[in-house]
């Protein structure tokens, strides 16, 4: 039996961060984990621009509200849950991914939870396990599961090696050129045809 464990932002929904950078004019916010590797450093950084800037939980939720999926991906969704299993793995924050949810017709998705102060201000961050992903394809494989596995960023390459097999989803062309070994697909009907040939 097989589940197919999927990134969220860059797969399904666009990069939350670059939607805030855009409505606030912060370019640093633009980076994410297609640029830096090390997700702590990132997290720690965006947390300290937002105290500079005296941005709240609050301004980054009414950007995600005016968020929709990617083109095409509630239908390959939909496609793939008709197909087999299908788990989102996220490194997103739980009170940012619950409007996605609803848009995407409430998938499964393990991710992590922010540190809210009584002021409405983003304090810390709090992850499930480092490496989450990887863990979380061990654990199915302790159940028996086989896993195939997607993503478009650094933080998804151990996820996609930990899995059976897996691929790579309009990631950076640096991403591409360091696993020349991953398929790459560029549109959902490619990762769905991918997925597809992995699970049958």
């Amino acid at each position: 039996m097989y589940v197919v464990c999927l990134d969220l932002e860059g797969v399904l929904v666009p990069e939350i961060w670059i939607n805030v950078a855009k409505k606030t004019g912060i370019d640093e916010l633009k980076l994410t984990t297609r640029d830096i590797s090390d997700y702590n450093a990132l997290m720690k950084r965006r947390i300290a621009i937002l105290d500079e800037n005296n941005l709240k939980l609050k301004d980054i939720q009414d950007v995600i509200a005016t968020m929709d999926p990617l083109d095409g991906a509630e239908e390959f969704l939909e496609k793939l849950r008709e197909l087999t299993q299908v788990i989102i793995l996220s490194d997103t924050f739980t009170q940012f991914a619950k409007p996605l949810m609803k848009k995407l017709r409430w998938p499964v998705i393990f991710c992590n939870e922010l540190v809210i102060d009584s002021s409405d201000r983003i304090s810390d961050f709090a992850l499930r396990q480092q490496d989450g992903k990887k863990h979380a394809v061990r654990g199915f494989h302790s159940m028996g599961f086989k896993v195939v596995a997607s993503g478009d960023s650094y933080n998804d390459l151990s996820m996609i090696r930990e899995a059976d097999s897996g691929a790579l989803f309009c990631p950076p062309e640096k991403i591409v050129k360091d696993n020349p070994d991953l398929p790459v697909a560029m549109t959902h009907k490619e990762l769905l045809e991918i997925i597809k040939s992995l699970v049958e």
